[in-house]
């Protein structure tokens, strides 16, 4: 099965059943490198920090903080919004039917889960799955940052509103967000909005967008 054909069925499975091909090339992935002793050491800090984390009420309610998960040296960045019940449950991002969307959009464009890093901007479920609130946004903001700091990815995919707006520090509606290729931080690092996969499962009409956008970062990425 050629790439074409591959993404056709990946395509497939996220619900979109054409689309016109625009000559990209294959993703150039490089193999991950053993990180040095010092960034490992770094990391599981980062993380020791997470797991104990009290600086919220979120902790009163969570079943274990959700960290991240993928090649800490990726080259790709994929940042939801904060953790579900199964992802509370479990300890780990997009496991759940968001999850799968999630795999079958990565493998659209070339990538396995373990070929990227994932995470949230919360690192503990909100009760219910509502929306974060700003504190709680503020007081884990910094955990992501850190993460990013450490990954040193080219490209950074944010994956809803909240994301969208944590990452690049607006107010502005994901509509306005899509579309264009922002850049995060001082490094600049170029950033593409998307919808969230728990929002295409509800809305499967924009899921044409969601692969627009990904295309976008494609050509970013070259």
């Amino acid at each position: 099965m050629n790439l074409s054909q591959r993404r056709q069925l990946y395509l497939q499975r996220m619900g979109i059943q054409s689309w016109s091909e625009r000559h990209l090339s294959p993703v150039d992935h490089t193999e991950g490198q053993r990180l040095p002793q010092s960034e490992e050491s770094e990391w599981g800090s980062l993380e020791n920090q997470v797991l104990s984390c009290l600086q919220c009420p979120l902790n009163t309610n969570r079943k274990q903080p959700v960290f991240g998960v993928g090649d800490k040296s990726a080259d790709w960045l994929f940042v939801g919004e904060a953790p579900g019940a199964e992802e509370d449950r479990l300890g780990l991002p997009f496991v759940g039917r968001a999850g799968k969307l999630l795999d079958a959009m990565l493998l659209a464009i070339g990538f396995e889960r373990n070929e990227v890093y994932i995470a949230n901007v919360l690192k503990c479920r909100p009760p219910g799955n509502r929306d974060p609130m700003g504190e709680e946004v503020t007081r884990c903001l910094p955990f992501l940052f850190h993460q990013i700091a450490l990954i040193k990815p080219k490209i950074i995919i944010a994956m809803g509103r909240f994301a969208a707006q944590a990452l690049l520090e607006t107010n502005l509606p994901i509509s306005q967000l899509r579309g264009h290729v922002h850049h995060y931080g001082d490094s600049s690092v170029p950033l593409v909005v998307t919808y969230h996969p728990a929002y295409l499962l509800r809305s499967p009409g924009e899921k044409r967008k969601a692969w627009q956008d990904l295309l976008l970062a494609l050509e970013e990425s070259k």
